[in-house]
């Protein structure tokens, strides 16, 4: 079933926060991480990074001057050495990013997490490509002023790479905080419509028209409404005599769902 077009949700005043409306038609309110969030998750980052070249070097060390006398085993010792410290520096940030869903160990630790600017999970490779513009971003000699420049000038604190690969980074919030914008009536009897019936893409069609409802004109919101009820009727247990108005219906079945725990 295809939903009417509606108007786009305004976007957030707040110069912190952006709101994206995904493909399912439920808009996503972000709190986007500033410059003192993004360097504190970078100085634990570059901390770990420290400590793992100073094992690397020290290793490195022992190797060139304890087993190898020959120019040749020298000389392949040191192009590894700095191959891995090249992937130590450049890799780490890509790798974590695309194996923790957009973090690394100093994100994780500050709560933020790079996202797509769609709301989307970023992909492996859209994190190394990211992480590849780290190289203009952390000059000059690794201080991150081109970067710093970037985030402050940009209206979404974006650093070089960001544009490049089309993400943003965002604030976690706790799962306690996040709430949907409708909410069920309480200390009600709920009808048994069979709503666990409903696919999840159903279910996330009415969520979304509930959320959505009162910005809705009201000529659009008895069409979508009504659009929305049909497409469901079938799926429900209930005899068709029994259902309420389109609109009440929907409410009815949405509170059944979350009251059966499938919702999350």
């Amino acid at each position: 079933m295809s939903l009417p077009p509606t108007a786009p949700l305004p976007p957030s005043n707040s110069a912190d926060k952006i709101t994206i409306e995904t493909p399912e038609q439920t808009a996503l309110e972000f709190a986007i991480a500033g410059v003192g969030s993004r360097f504190l998750a970078l100085a634990f980052d570059m901390l770990i990074q420290f400590v793992v070249f100073t094992l690397l070097i020290i290793g490195g060390i022992f190797l060139l001057t304890g087993l190898f006398h020959g120019a040749f085993g020298s000389n392949w010792t040191l192009a590894l050495l700095i191959l891995l410290l090249f992937i130590v520096f450049f890799g780490y940030f890509a790798i974590f990013e695309a194996i923790w869903n957009g973090q690394t160990p100093g994100k994780r630790i500050t709560h933020i997490r790079v996202i797509k600017d769609s709301g989307r999970p970023i992909t492996p490779a859209e994190s190394f490509g990211r992480n590849l513009m780290r190289i203009v971003d952390s000059s000059p000699a690794f201080l991150y002023a081109i970067g710093i420049v970037s985030v402050l000038l940009s209206k979404q604190n974006k650093r070089l790479g960001d544009f490049v690969a089309g993400t943003i980074v965002i604030h976690e919030r706790e799962l306690q905080d996040i709430r949907p914008l409708w909410q069920p009536a309480t200390n009600t009897a709920t009808p048994k419509y069979g709503a666990g019936n409903l696919t999840p893409e159903e279910f996330a069609v009415v969520e979304a028209f509930l959320n959505r409802r009162s910005s809705l004109d009201p000529d659009v919101r008895y069409r979508m409404a009504e659009q929305i009820a049909t497409r469901i009727k079938p799926k429900l247990s209930t005899p068709p005599e029994n259902f309420p108005s389109a609109e009440h219906l929907i409410e009815a079945v949405a509170a059944e769902r979350r009251a059966s725990a499938r919702y999350i």
